[in-house]
């Protein structure tokens, strides 16, 4: 009998098949355009994936990163708040609906699905891919304008990825409080640049004042610690490059790194991490160092060496983005 397929592959064998007919020199240039454009300022009037070749490229490109992105941020906040698994999921801005498979990879099974966006091209060939996951089987997929505009039914889960760059202040401020009066849980996911990291911090501000609590990546619900303009807080996922980031980027690595910034809030009591790791660790001989954003709140640098015996151990072992001190085993 032949194993589950992870969401994870079936994403990745899936896209894939998008690519099949279309000319390489035709996907790179779809890419580069816009991966321009997304980094520009980006009228919210006009979508910038126009057609299906625009969206076929893209998502081959950014599909997988994305889905890496908010499966980590996902699975921090399923540490945070463990007995809890969502019945309903709105995607807010979702295009080909990458937060979808990472929502089934962190809880297995169907629920409620709905994914918003204004680009039908998207729409369409998300619900082309999603056919390759049982858990997205019924997913509603929806055609609307995210702005100042929308409205939202009532819904366990709203997660936003990579959607308040393409949106003015305003309505940035207006699709807060519209999710916010909608969802139990909100998971917001951003480029881990500063400007990112600002529009994370300006949400999870929002989010805080309307009630909710903090379950990752802070290890509480006060200010954040970082002074602004001298730093900015984000993390790393690890994505298995295509064909097609090779041919575009470059080089032989078989993966990248994608950077990212998010809040996960929740109405949901909460058991945060005691203390986040904020930098990738330093190991060095018999010692290795470890940015802590603490429970105070705090940043502190702590110091593990070998007289701590399996705690040095644990440390050698321990990644960007994870909880410390690691939990107690269970018995």
């Amino acid at each position: 009998m032949n194993a589950p397929v992870s969401p994870a592959d079936a994403l990745r064998t899936s896209l894939a098949t998008l690519l099949d007919g279309l000319p390489p020199r035709q996907a790179t240039q779809a890419v580069d355009r816009l991966i321009a454009n997304y980094r520009g300022t980006t009228p919210t009037d006009a979508p910038i994936l126009r057609d299906r070749a625009d969206v076929a490229a893209y998502a081959a490109y950014r599909m997988p990163a994305t889905f890496a992105a908010v499966h980590s941020a996902l699975e921090a906040f399923a540490e945070a708040v463990p007995d809890w698994t969502p019945t309903s999921h709105t995607d807010v801005g979702g295009g080909t609906g990458a937060a979808t498979w990472a929502v089934t990879a962190t809880w297995p099974g169907r629920r409620s699905v709905t994914v918003l966006d204004w680009a039908e091209p998207a729409l369409a060939i998300g619900r082309e891919i999603a056919t390759a996951n049982p858990a997205l089987k019924d997913v509603h997929w929806q055609r609307t304008r995210i702005g100042s505009a929308l409205t939202l039914d009532p819904t366990d889960l709203v997660t936003v990825s990579y959607v308040l760059n393409e949106l003015t202040a305003h309505d940035r401020t207006a699709l807060l409080d519209t999710v916010a009066s909608a969802a139990q849980t909100v998971v917001i996911v951003e480029p881990g640049t500063p400007d990112g990291y600002t529009r994370v911090i300006e949400a999870r501000d929002r989010l805080i004042a309307a009630g909710f609590h903090i379950a990752a990546p802070c290890p509480h619900s006060a200010a954040c610690p970082i002074a602004p303009g001298t730093d900015w807080c984000h993390f790393s996922a690890r994505v298995s490059r295509s064909s097609l980031h090779r041919q575009i980027k470059g080089g032989s690595l078989a993966y990248e790194d994608e950077k990212f910034s998010y809040v996960a809030a929740t109405r949901l009591p909460v058991t945060p991490a005691p203390a986040r790791v904020v930098r990738k660790p330093q190991i060095r001989k018999g010692q290795v160092l470890l940015d802590l954003c603490e429970t105070e709140p705090s940043l502190r640098r702590t110091t593990v060496t070998k007289r701590h015996g399996d705690l040095y151990k644990t440390a050698r072992d321990t990644t960007w983005g994870d909880t410390w001190p690691p939990a107690a085993p269970s018995r």
